[in-house]
């Protein structure tokens, strides 16, 4: 079983180990979050009381077991899914480009499934916990039980690996894999986020998609040098159909989308930081060695590195216009909230970059929302100068003048940031 939630270049979501094993670091570290203590407040812990109370069922399937009910139940939207077949994880005896894992996800959970796999692997953003890992039995049964997993999956899913000073993280990652689904080479392995240059990214991932002459690693099974240049890679490219390479019959859906995989890399990089955030912070506030300068510095310091990632900061523009084709693009801008003007923080622009209006909505989020205040007013009052013109740095060029009216409009309408255009 999968004991990590993304492992080379795969997405995985933890089993993890048993309870009642040695307290990791943080219970020492972060007293005031209470990670394994605390009763968690996300998606699926809702989701389980329901279940709990018989105000919901989920049906069993025998070809993929609780997924499709699950996703229903979570209102994850098929178009989400997405493929990976690198062999990286525990479960590697079950994975390749045969039989990749599925990955759907929405603005909260990320649920895994492998063809014959005793348990899907979920990880859910608590409000208040951050990356909470569970797995769901994929045995028929009147009352099914998320399982709660720790210990094991931090030790990858831990931005320190629990060596000091981490704190829980989803991931992904890129890596140069072989026919067989194996890793070839360390060499070209590594995390990946937003800001990551789009060649180096998903190797070992399914991409469907288009994106003209830019370059990925999606695709591409990589056993020798040759297979990495710029005119082979090219050929695995701009596809709209996975039929040449894999058998999609057993999935939801035949597509892993190149839209909903830049997405994801976003939300998890931002949903990453308001985690790391939160815990830093909280701890600061609540550390009695502290005097309230140093606090407050503390608190400004984490605050602008949560803007830059809210503001896009890096993200490479693209070279040509990208578009997927499984639907996800048209059904992620339309969930808003949306203005008076129609105009919504998850617009897609595609064509020069992923955004059209470059904030996250992710502002919009239970996880932000549940940041101590102090922080809220830091990251709100940074918002306000950037937009205003007030921040001169560099970083933040990639807002035009129209870019910023149209946020500041947009954020007025739909959010409690509000900015003050007679400043």
């Amino acid at each position: 079983m999968t004991r990590q939630l993304l492992l080379g270049t795969c997405m995985l979501l933890v089993l993890g180990a048993a309870h009642g094993q040695t307290p990791f670091l943080y219970e020492r570290e972060y007293p005031s979050i209470g990670y394994a203590t605390a009763e968690p407040g996300d998606a699926i812990a809702r989701l389980q009381e329901l279940l709990d109370d018989e105000a919901l069922a989920l049906d069993f399937d025998q070809q993929r077991g609780y997924l499709d009910s699950l996703l229903q139940a979570l209102e994850i939207d098929p178009s989400t899914q997405l493929l990976v077949f690198s062999r990286t994880s525990l479960q590697r005896g079950l994975i390749s480009p045969a039989t990749p894992r599925a990955i759907y996800f929405n603005d909260e959970v990320y649920v895994a499934w492998v063809q014959n796999s005793q348990a899907l692997e979920i990880a859910s953003m608590d409000p208040n916990l951050g990356p909470v890992f569970y797995t769901l039995n994929q045995k028929e049964s009147d009352r099914p039980t998320f399982d709660r997993q720790l210990h094991q999956c931090l030790r990858c899913h831990d931005s320190y690996t629990l060596t000091g000073g981490g704190t829980p993280r989803f991931m992904m990652s890129s890596g140069y894999t072989g026919r067989q689904g194996q890793l070839v080479s360390h060499e070209g392995s590594m995390l990946t986020t937003s800001r990551t240059p789009i060649e180096k990214r998903w190797g070992g991932w399914f991409v469907t998609g288009s994106h003209g002459e830019q370059l990925h690693l999606g695709n591409a099974f990589v056993e020798s040098a040759a297979d990495l240049e710029e005119d082979r890679l090219a050929q695995s490219g701009n596809i709209s159909s996975l039929n040449s390479l894999t058998d999609t019959e057993p999935y939801i859906a035949d597509h892993s989308d190149i839209v909903a995989l830049l997405l994801i890399e976003h939300q998890i990089e931002v949903q990453n930081l308001i985690t790391r955030v939160n815990y830093l912070a909280r701890t600061a506030l609540t550390d009695e060695g502290l005097s309230p300068a140093e606090v407050q510095s503390e608190i400004e310091s984490l605050s602008e590195e949560l803007l830059r990632s809210l503001f896009m900061v890096g993200q490479p523009a693209f070279s040509s216009p990208i578009s997927g084709v499984s639907g996800f693009a048209e059904m992620f801008s339309e969930l808003g909230p949306r203005d008076g003007e129609g105009r919504s923080l998850r617009d897609l622009d595609l064509n020069t970059r992923l955004f059209k209006y470059p904030l996250s909505y992710l502002l919009y989020s239970e996880a932000f929302a549940a940041l101590p205040q102090r922080v809220k007013d830091v990251v709100a009052s940074r918002i306000g100068e950037v937009l205003l013109g007030e921040e001169t740095s560099a970083d933040f060029d990639h807002l035009t003048d129209q870019d910023r009216l149209a946020i500041i409009e947009i954020l007025n309408a739909t959010s409690d940031i509000g900015v003050n255009l007679d400043q």
